[in-house]
């Protein structure tokens, strides 16, 4: 990497935490008062309020005053919703676990990455109720400024993983289908609700795994991969090869036993 390379992912980078936590803090603002929640179109489960929509507006503008010709990807209304696989790219989730968030749950995220040629090049997830941030650009993970790993436990008995899934109703089929594989050939399961936070947690040694066999939308796991790969995890498809914005399925784990995730999930032929 040149100097001008490394410049410009250190103020990519820089936009990234400045955007999570200006958005994270806006959110944070309308959390645990009165919200009109509104469903789209997977169902009562998949809700929204104008608290997202506002905040995505306030970190696509903050991008924008930064990067204005760079294509941004996001969840809400008419935005971008796949990252392109040529040029520079930001994906932004506004409020990830939206229905934590209307719950007064605070395991929620707001999450920002700038990819370039289809990669993340940078990423952070900031988690307002807590006042957690989590950050990589290509020198490491860190959580609040420290450096941050994946745990090392290598034996898939004591692993503890979390599917990700959407509230489709052949997403939910395939979730459990997924949690009666976690609960008879691993450690445990989690369901944070929240996939950002989920895939922060793998980073961080709070989980081994994070597990998908479906499709997942960019904004719930493009920052996210880039922190387990920066803090020494790997991020495959469903079938092990490298996963990609766009890729079926996700298995992110800390990479000690990523193979047994693989075997286990991979659907059968």
């Amino acid at each position: 990497m040149d100097d001008e390379q490394a410049a410009d992912g250190s103020g990519r980078l820089h936009v990234c935490v400045a955007a999570a936590k200006r958005g994270g803090r806006a959110a944070l603002d309308s959390f645990r008062s009165e919200l009109l929640v509104e469903t789209k179109a997977g169902g009562p489960m998949d809700a929204v309020t104008a608290v997202d929509r506002a905040v995505q507006e306030l970190v696509f503008d903050h991008v924008a005053d930064e990067y204005p010709d760079d294509a941004v990807v996001g969840e809400e209304d008419d935005a971008l919703k796949r990252v392109p696989d040529e040029g520079a790219a930001w994906v932004v989730d506004p409020i990830d676990g939206t229905n934590n968030y209307v719950h007064g749950d605070g395991v929620w995220m707001t999450s920002v990455a700038a990819c370039r040629d289809g990669e993340p090049v940078a990423a952070a997830n900031y988690a307002p109720a807590a006042d957690d941030l989590y950050v990589a650009g290509d020198g490491g993970t860190r959580r609040n400024g420290e450096p941050a790993t994946t745990s090392d436990a290598a034996s898939p008995e004591a692993f503890l993983v979390n599917p990700i899934f959407g509230v489709s109703a052949a997403d939910r089929r395939e979730l459990a289908r997924v949690v009666d594989t976690v609960c008879s050939e691993f450690g445990d399961l989690r369901r944070v609700g929240c996939a950002q936070a989920a895939l922060s947690g793998v980073a961080t040694g709070e989980l081994e795994a994070t597990v998908s066999t479906v499709r997942l939308n960019d904004w719930d796991t493009v920052a996210g991969v880039h922190l387990v790969r920066q803090a020494g995890g790997r991020a495959t498809d469903v079938h092990g090869d490298r996963w990609t914005p766009g890729s079926t399925g996700l298995i992110a784990s800390n990479g000690e036993a990523h193979g047994a995730l693989v075997d286990a999930f991979e659907p059968a032929e």
